[in-house]
């Protein structure tokens, strides 16, 4: 057995310090949070190089005294803390009480302080850990930290250094965060004698945000607040327009501190569940503030990692507030197309209240269930003109309807939802005609009609000019030309529409069954998600191992878009796309919404652009379910400038 050794206390400090100062950034992330600590408003920090030759971090805090300089750089001194009780609840930055001694184990320090009222400062030189020197100085209120050549008796660590560039990167990114997070406390970060950004510490959010994170990323953020029970979450979040390729963006602060948080994270992107193109993702900074007892910050050596007392409490704040964020941008878009243009007036309160579900589902709008775990978007869409009551969900017991179902399915939805059957599928149904008729004056009158004098919302004055290339209608808004795209348009309105569904969808059976071969893979991943399928309209059976036939689709699918439509459902479920039911429903909903919806090329008729376009005006329709936006504008003043009327 080997020998055990008990190591000295400078090869446990340098042990202690990887754990604490992984490179440069790690120095910068301690040294701000401690002059955060020490009640500072104003901060500079200096690196050079990459940041391991020298980095320097000045602050105006409240300084040491001579007699705790001297001890500042022992493991576990700290003035944070004074027994066990006070990890029950953290309410500073640092409080473990190793970061200083890490860093002078690895490195050599200077350390300039001076208390306020005292006339003089006190001077500690240490390296790797000891201290050289402890004499008066005369410097400024405050603290002045230096660190000289990181990892010097480390050369391991030192050898798995990026270079300069990548490692300064990282310094300026680590002390944004930190000065992102702290609105009140100014910051200024310099480089190699250049000023790479400067906060103004006016303790505004946004002014915070905008100086940080520039102009053009500031100008796409919504605002969020939401508050609950204690617990409060303020900052922005970016347009679904204005979609990154990564997370680089996202920035998440609990009482002041920077963390990674999977939980929040989860909350934010399901609040954009089906506004953004696929691969994209939003950017937010958002601050979470909630009692110091109720999150626990010591999880990780880093201090980057929290644990949350109520976690589902937290999720559902963040997601809320995201949520209503998202939704106060639809409802502006409908009011600010230009000054001369009408606010929309939501229904009142007293007609929701009026109101029963079923009502609710008959006139286009989305039920959210009080309680429910926000897994569907909630949809505010409302038809201009409310379809008939449609036939209740037990008379689906059956997924292969007939005829008569199929045809009464055509007749209660409107133009652009009908499905486009052959000749002698319309043939065969107009003998039903007759008694569908019967059984349709039945079920509207088992149904409760719905509230008559509804205040609708209110649209600009527009009006349309046709459609351009058989795609794009054109229409005149408020002295502005908007361009809306009929596909994305309509994409959107049948997803929304079938989203709102709480039961199975209407199917129709197909006059010949379309034969589908797949692979092996693709043949289990059917069978395995066949329950889910036939939820939403498919009817397919097997027709040996790997060939199957498709007996029906949902009633808004043409029939040359069958085989193309489950072979792409199957790739996004291949690809892992629908990690749950809930989002593989909504992958299929993406794939069917598509499907029914009119194609660039299709000729629209006047009635179906009308109510494309009062859609989209009305703020409803804002974006495709991949993310897509569905309209742009061109003002006087844009056309003026194609033509040089004005320069």
């Amino acid at each position: 057995m080997p020998v055990i050794n008990i190591l000295s206390p400078h090869v446990a400090d340098m042990i202690a310090a990887g754990e604490v100062v992984e490179r440069p950034a790690s120095v910068i992330k301690e040294l701000m949070e401690n002059a955060f600590d020490a009640g500072a408003k104003n901060v500079t920090v200096e690196i050079r190089g990459g940041g391991a030759p020298y980095i320097r971090v000045t602050d105006d805090g409240c300084g040491m005294a001579p007699e705790d300089a001297g001890v500042a750089f022992l493991r576990h001194a700290t003035s944070k803390l004074q027994d066990e009780r006070g990890l029950e609840a953290i309410s500073t930055m640092g409080f473990r009480g190793e970061a200083l001694a890490a860093i002078s184990a690895v490195s050599h320090v200077e350390l300039h302080t001076r208390q306020k009222g005292s006339e003089s400062g006190t001077l500690v030189t240490l390296t790797a850990g000891d201290i050289q020197e402890m004499s008066p100085v005369g410097c400024p209120e405050g603290t002045t930290m230096i660190v000289r050549d990181l990892f010097f008796n480390t050369p391991a660590r030192l050898k798995f250094l990026k270079s300069d560039r990548a490692e300064a990167g990282a310094c300026v990114q680590t002390a944004l965060r930190c000065a992102l997070g702290r609105p009140e406390i100014s910051v200024r970060m310099l480089r190699d004698g250049k000023e790479e950004f400067f906060s103004p510490g006016d303790g505004r959010e946004d002014s915070c945000v905008y100086t940080l994170l520039g102009r053009e990323l500031a100008s796409s953020m919504l605002r969020c607040v939401s508050e609950d029970e204690g617990v409060r979450v303020t900052g922005f979040v970016s347009s679904p327009s204005a979609g990154r390729g990564n997370r680089s963006a996202q920035y998440f602060f609990c009482n002041g501190r920077y963390i990674r948080s999977q939980l929040l994270q989860a909350a934010l992107e399901q609040a954009y569940k089906n506004t953004l193109l696929t691969g994209r993702y939003p950017a937010c900074v958002l601050y979470l503030d909630l009692s110091c007892a109720s999150v626990d910050v010591n999880v990780h050596p880093a201090k980057v990692e929290v644990k949350f007392s109520y976690e589902k409490k937290v999720f559902d704040l963040v997601y809320n507030a995201v949520k209503l964020s998202l939704e106060s941008e639809n409802r502006t878009a409908a009011v600010e197309l230009s000054p001369s243009t009408r606010k929309v007036t939501e229904p009142k309160p007293d007609f929701y209240r009026s109101m029963r579900a079923e009502d609710f589902r008959q006139n286009g709008y989305a039920v959210e269930k009080k309680g429910a775990a926000p897994a569907a978007a909630p949809s505010r869409a409302v038809s201009e003109n409310p379809a008939p009551a449609r036939v209740p969900a037990a008379s689906f017991e059956d997924r292969r309807p007939t005829f008569s179902q199929t045809f009464a399915s055509l007749h209660t939805s409107s133009p652009l939802e009908q499905t486009r059957l052959d000749l002698s599928a319309v043939q065969k149904i107009e003998k039903f005609e007759e008694k569908v008729q019967d059984s349709t004056e039945k079920t509207e009158d088992s149904v409760e009609k719905p509230v008559q004098n509804v205040e609708k919302p209110a649209l600009p004055d527009y009006k349309i000019l046709g459609e351009t290339m058989k795609t794009y209608i054109l229409v005149e808004v408020g002295g502005e030309l908007m361009l809306i795209d009929k596909h994305a348009a309509h994409e959107r309105m049948n997803f929304d529409r079938l989203k709102a569904m709480d039961r199975q969808i209407m199917s129709q059976s197909l006059l010949a069954p379309a034969p589908l071969k797949l692979s092996a893979g693709d043949a289990e991943l059917l069978e395995r998600n066949g329950e889910l399928l036939a939820e939403l309209g498919f009817e397919i059976e097997p027709f040996g191992e790997t060939d199957f036939v498709i007996r029906a689709v949902p009633a808004d699918i043409l029939f040359a878009d069958a085989v193309p439509a489950v072979e792409e459902i199957l790739e996004k479920l291949r690809r892992g796309k629908a990690p749950d039911r809930q989002s593989a429903r909504d992958e299929i909903l993406h794939t069917v919404a598509c499907k029914a919806a009119i194609k660039a090329g299709w000729d629209t008729s006047a009635a179906e652009r009308e109510r494309i376009v009062r859609e989209v005006l009305s703020g409803r329709v804002k974006y495709c379910p991949h993310g897509r936006p569905v309209s742009a504008i061109l003002t006087r003043k844009d056309l003026d400038k194609m033509f040089k009327r004005i320069m």
